[in-house]
């Protein structure tokens, strides 16, 4: 596979609306649309063309290593005037395989992504922490990307992003925008952390939370008055806030749930359906508020496990959903089909029941 043929591959993954794009020895290349894998009309791939391939996107990174000595690494590609793409190139069974995640060049609003009405709040926040949860492909860094993009266009900021590597690449509009990339600007996550805050950030976008020094910062600069955005791989609120309390040891566990009701100040999280009569997928969002409630139900363990119940209650007043009611909503609006919310949801079981009552 020449520059050519791969770039020509690039493009077609953008016009089709494919996600990511796998290149592995031994199997022709495929591409995920709609969340399926699919094979292109092309011949299996040697290592020497994988190999090939890995070295064409290194040579156009600031990345000097050798394919011959790579195990795995995390890099961004683009293609002028096309778009850019995330790219994970990896060892497996002694030759090079390469993911690219397709990262659109227009970045889109709360609306359409389909997110709640209540993002336009979280987003217009002056401090505090917010996080997008979701598994990997679920739509984290895109969220991230239009909360940024709306502080942008809304109010005059200095928005510095720290992310393994840059995705989405922002201009200046309202505010001004500091894009880090770990290797080629910053040496960690931590150091660039440390750093930031001399930087005189209003908005800090830590491109993911992986560990507990990260956890540490970016709770020290929501309690400065910092608004910090970040994402988890966590599945809902309540797991993402086991997550941030399991960074520490079991004796700062109060003090850090102290920290945290007090920091918090909302928590998104997604899973990507198939969008019902229609190609692309839409999302299934859980959103949770920190409210007073909300607060004692961080600091005190035995109330966390009530957060869903409170989210129901708070979904009028402050925009709050749980996975289940939102899912109830895409069902009942035809945007859904009832086998697919069933995957998604917290209990099938409720689901059904509660389609039943309503008729």
């Amino acid at each position: 596979m020449d520059v050519g043929i791969f770039h020509k591959l690039l493009t077609s993954a953008i016009q089709k609306g494919a996600s990511d794009i796998h290149l592995q020895a031994g199997y022709p290349p495929l591409m995920r649309v709609n969340g399926e894998l699919l094979e292109v009309k092309y011949h299996p791939l040697t290592p020497e063309e994988t190999s090939a391939v890995a070295e064409e996107i290194l040579a156009n990174t600031y990345r000097r290593e050798k394919v011959d000595g790579l195990s795995e690494m995390d890099v961004s590609y683009g293609l002028e005037g096309q778009g850019r793409f995330r790219v994970n190139l990896f060892r497996q069974r002694g030759s090079i395989s390469i993911v690219l995640r397709v990262i659109p060049i227009s970045i889109k609003t709360f609306k359409e992504l389909n997110l709640p009405p209540a993002m336009d709040q979280i987003g217009n926040l002056r401090r505090g922490l917010v996080l997008v949860a979701g598994a990997t492909g679920n739509g984290k860094s895109t969220t991230l990307a239009a909360m940024i993009e709306h502080i942008n266009e809304t109010r005059r900021a200095h928005i510095l992003t720290i992310e393994d590597p840059i995705e989405f690449l922002f201009r200046h509009k309202m505010s001004i925008i500091s894009q880090r990339e770990l290797g080629s600007d910053t040496a960690s996550f931590g150091k660039a952390l440390h750093a930031c805050l001399r930087q005189d950030p209003d908005v800090i976008m830590i491109g993911e939370i992986r560990d507990a020094e990260t956890v540490e910062i970016a709770l020290k600069s929501a309690e400065t008055g910092h608004l910090v955005l970040s994402s988890l791989h966590t599945t809902d609120a309540v797991k993402t806030i086991a997550r941030l309390i399991g960074f520490y040891p079991p004796d700062q566990e109060a003090s850090v749930r102290g920290r945290l009701a007090d920091s918090l100040m909302a928590v998104l999280s997604l899973r990507l359906l198939p969008h019902k009569g229609q190609l692309g997928r839409i999302p299934a969002v859980e959103l949770l508020r920190v409210t007073r409630t909300i607060q004692e139900c961080i600091r005190d363990p035995a109330k966390t496990s009530d957060i869903p119940a409170y989210m129901l209650k708070g979904a009028e007043m402050y925009g709050m959903q749980t996975f289940d009611q939102h899912l109830l909503a895409l069902i009942k609006e035809g945007k859904v089909d009832l086998d697919a919310a069933k995957l998604a949801c917290s209990d099938p079981a409720e689901l059904e029941r509660a389609l039943l009552m309503e008729g």
